[in-house]
């Protein structure tokens, strides 16, 4: 079966096939690969897991996908699918942090997505809604078609960035705090006397911990990231777009 056909089996339902009815649906596989990938993360999920959490055979599942790659993208426009969106308001730079606010918010839950590598669109109801409603939020900017798309890709590449750092913080924390860890490698650090001979880290980085409480943080890296970024792009538009 065509990917095409089954991203969009809702609208347009798949025919029937002869023989006994099967025992799990398309929908079941996709949603038992999208909890393996919540749980498991991208690479350690594997269609025999699938099958197993389905309480199915593996040959089952290839009578309703062709391949891990072609579930994958049903997975990922699934998830694109199922977002709860909010409508766009206020100026064009609102729009697009609202934007960048949903997607991470996705990928807070679904953590997975944001290793998801290809050139290729998912071209399913979920990723051309999304894409329709995102381009919404820089349809005000007075750049032609293509530049548009380029300033909503660029956006969503750094949020993307933000979500793996954001999440590698989250793993980190859950097995110890930005404190305890300071405490410990900091208290080894400062006994070396280090600071003479690295006076610029040593002053930047103190204030920088002080600042987040943490070696790094990665939200306040997103923050500052992001406003800088659309000060960019808005400094590239002619006054009017401002």
């Amino acid at each position: 079966m065509g990917t095409v056909q089954l991203l969009w089996r809702r609208e347009h339902p798949l025919p029937t096939r002869p023989g006994r009815r099967p025992t799990i649906t398309v929908d079941a596989v996709v949603d038992a690969g999208i909890h393996e990938a919540d749980v498991r993360g991208l690479h350690d999920i594997s269609l025999r897991r699938i099958a197993e959490r389905l309480g199915v055979g593996v040959m089952t599942l290839y009578g309703h996908v062709e391949n891990k790659a072609q579930l994958l993208d049903l997975m990922v426009d699934q998830c694109r699918l199922d977002m709860e969106w909010q409508p766009l308001a206020g100026s064009w730079r609102a729009r697009v942090e609202q934007v960048a606010d949903e997607n991470l918010a996705l990928m807070a839950r679904h953590p997975w997505l944001a290793d998801v590598e290809t050139e290729r669109a998912v071209l399913g109801p979920g990723t051309l809604g999304k894409y329709e409603r995102e381009l919404a939020a820089v349809e005000p900017l007075p750049l032609d078609d293509a530049a548009k798309d380029q300033a909503l890709a660029l956006v969503l590449t750094f949020v993307r960035s933000s979500a793996r750092a954001l999440e590698a913080a989250r793993a980190e924390r859950r097995e110890e705090t930005p404190e305890q860890w300071w405490a410990r490698e900091g208290a080894e650090l400062a006994a070396l006397g280090i600071e003479e001979r690295f006076p610029l880290a040593s002053r930047v980085g103190e204030a920088a911990g002080a600042a987040t409480n943490a070696a790094a943080d990665a939200h306040a890296a997103h923050v500052f990231g992001l406003a800088v970024l659309l000060d960019g792009l808005a400094a590239g538009l002619p006054r009017s777009g401002t």
